[in-house]
């Protein structure tokens, strides 16, 4: 049996990803510190060609925490998630009179770290949720 430690961080890294950096940055703003289950939901419903690749990178490292850690995907947070700059493809495009013109293809360079909620937290986010649905237990 594997035993868990609190601070067990799985991670996946998507790289060269056909895709600028800054529109990336745009969904992945959305996420970050989000639970895993929100997460999925979230990146489904957004209308941005950027959620396809995080949703598959998102998808991967819960199924190597589900694996590789035996941790449970409803307990994941995603903790870390950040978007850097990439190599940038040149090519030459063909103009009128023998001109030509650059074309050029940015990638980036997608992070993400999923993490364990502790036991505690699991709990206080179950009793902040049933005080928030049913309104009868208020903090002190």
């Amino acid at each position: 049996m594997i035993k868990k430690d609190q601070g067990v961080e799985v991670y996946t890294l998507g790289q060269h990803i056909r895709l600028s950096a800054h529109k990336a940055r745009r969904v992945i703003d959305q996420i970050r510190g989000r639970s895993y289950t929100d997460t999925l939901l979230i990146l489904k419903l957004m209308p941005y060609r950027a959620c396809v690749p995080i949703l598959k990178l998102i998808s991967s490292a819960a199924a190597n925490a589900r694996h590789n850690m035996r941790l449970k995907t409803t307990d994941l947070i995603i903790s870390k998630a950040e978007v850097n700059r990439g190599t940038i493809r040149k090519k030459l495009k063909p103009r009128a009179r023998g001109h030509s013109y650059p074309i050029k293809r940015t990638t980036c360079h997608i992070t993400i770290v999923l993490t364990e909620i502790p036991k505690d937290q699991i709990w206080i986010k179950n009793r902040a949720m049933y005080c928030k649905k049913y309104r009868k237990i208020k903090y002190g």
